[in-house]
């Protein structure tokens, strides 16, 4: 009978209670240095962790444009060459406002960067460092990111 019960919980009512991940865009900002490729990490304004830019659908923009927008926002980012190809995706749980946590699939883009701006809408809210893809890699939390950055 207890395999019966997983069967019912697994199949029919977990996924009634599970509400179906979110879309959110991300950009992966690389540099070329004399030392191999860096990749921008910033802080999150809630918890201080290294992440990537990244936000909600915008209306009128596609993902890419998304991407980039939210790199100018969170980083001041400055782009000298948008990928306006999906390189990838990583899954997280945001943690919301009330404390509940939701399923997000985030779709990532890379930016290549021409320079990085003094003045931009979340300046002073955030850290922001450049690091090799390893480092950054072992920086951020979620695996499926940590791989991507790992590619580069």
């Amino acid at each position: 009978m207890s395999t019966w019960y997983q069967k019912i919980w697994q199949e029919v009512a977990r996924p009634v209670f599970r509400r179906p991940p979110r879309v959110q865009f991300a950009a992966i900002c690389t540099r070329d240095t004399p030392n191999g490729p860096e990749v921008l990490l910033i802080t999150s304004r809630d918890t201080g962790r290294w992440v990537i830019p990244k936000g909600w659908p915008i209306n009128g923009k596609d993902g890419a444009e998304t991407a980039q927008q939210e790199a100018w926002e969170e980083a001041g980012v400055q782009p000298d060459h948008l990928d306006r190809t999906s390189i990838g995706h990583f899954s997280y749980d945001k943690v919301m406002d009330d404390g509940s946590s939701i399923p997000v699939h985030a779709n990532v883009y890379r930016i290549r960067v021409k320079g990085l701006a003094e003045n931009y809408p979340e300046a002073g809210q955030r850290d922001r460092r450049w690091f090799p893809p390893q480092q950054a890699a072992e920086l951020v939390r979620e695996p499926e990111l940590s791989a991507l950055l790992q590619q580069l």
